[in-house]
């Protein structure tokens, strides 16, 4: 299945991209290539790196990406604090979680966003359950992979815009693989999930859509961010440089419907999924460049879910370019 997102989108991607390409590409040196592990975990929202990382868009540039698979998004802000990851992928709202909690990371660009059009985020509820609107969630036990984590806060923000309080659902944590289990086991009555595990519970006869919750999210919105060290980011501007350029090359290769299959191929690598169950995903729309008033509406939310206190400098928190 093609990416589905509008053309007007799909045109100013691209252009964006195509501008970014036409810059002078750093010549090959001699000198070592900066090595980086980028830590992911498994949506597509990443697609952009992978094809960097296999199309040698970062290696031409002088930059060799080693990617690391991390279950739980949640914890890839400690592991770049650490220094065992250099870059990596958290949610908006982890990342501003860690931010508020004292980490001096900062945004380098994004992976996916919101679409109008893209459905394989949803609620999915039990075989039985009953539920069909906001209002059928209160009083009920519904997993999310994570609170706090960018699905639970947009979840209760649906919940809001719909006159029902979060405090009246009981959210228990689990992570994405755990869901498909936990529907057909009656342990929760719903879970907010996605992608193939989403697809599985489907499938299985075991639960139905609910809600496409995400779908009145403003369209556009990073729900991956690619990030690093401040203090990383300022030893390394030239690593730093490659990856943003090869970011933006890997969007364009993205955007390309004769791609298609060849990036199907690296998300069925790097997921670990089955042909057949790639040939069916949706793929994340790329959104490369992220802005501080996007990330700003995501501290918003987190805010009146009384997840962060305080505001933050939303500018100094997005490398300039």
């Amino acid at each position: 299945m093609p990416l589905n997102f509008s053309n007007t989108r799909r045109a100013a991607l691209l252009q964006g991209a195509a501008a970014a390409g036409a810059l002078c590409l750093p010549a090959l040196s001699a000198r070592a290539a900066t090595k980086v592990a980028f830590g992911y975990s498994a949506v597509s929202d990443f697609a952009t790196v992978f094809i960097a990382t296999d199309e040698g868009m970062f290696a031409k540039r002088g930059l060799e990406v080693e990617l690391k698979f991390i279950p739980i998004t949640s914890t890839i802000p400690a592991a770049i604090q650490s220094g065992s990851l250099q870059m990596g992928g958290p949610t908006p709202t982890g990342y501003l979680q860690a931010v508020q909690g004292g980490l001096d990371h900062v945004v380098l660009g994004g992976g996916g966003v919101l679409s109008k059009t893209y459905t394989e985020l949803g609620l999915v509820a039990r075989a039985g359950a009953g539920i069909k609107t906001p209002q059928d969630c209160a009083g009920k036990k519904i997993g999310v992979p994570g609170i706090g984590a960018l699905l639970h806060v947009a979840f209760s923000q649906w919940l809001k815009v719909n006159g029902v309080s979060a405090q009246s659902v009981t959210f228990i944590e689990s992570p994405f693989p755990q869901h498909a289990d936990m529907v057909k086991g009656g342990t929760v009555d719903a879970v907010v999930t996605g992608g193939p595990f989403m697809t599985r519970i489907i499938d299985s006869g075991a639960g139905y859509v609910a809600s496409y919750f995400t779908t009145f999210l403003p369209e556009g919105y990073p729900t991956v961010i690619h990030v690093a060290r401040r203090d990383w980011v300022a030893a390394n501007p030239a690593a730093v440089k490659a990856f943003r350029e090869g970011l933006q090359e890997a969007t364009a290769f993205l955007l390309q419907s004769k791609n298609d299959a060849r990036v199907r191929e690296l998300l069925g690598k790097y997921l670990k999924l089955a042909p057949p169950a790639v040939a069916k995903m949706q793929i994340s729309p790329p959104g490369p460049v992220v802005t501080a008033k996007q990330l700003q509406w995501w501290g918003t939310l987190l805010r009146d879910q009384g997840l962060v206190t305080s505001n933050m400098n939303y500018a100094d928190l997005v490398l300039k370019a």
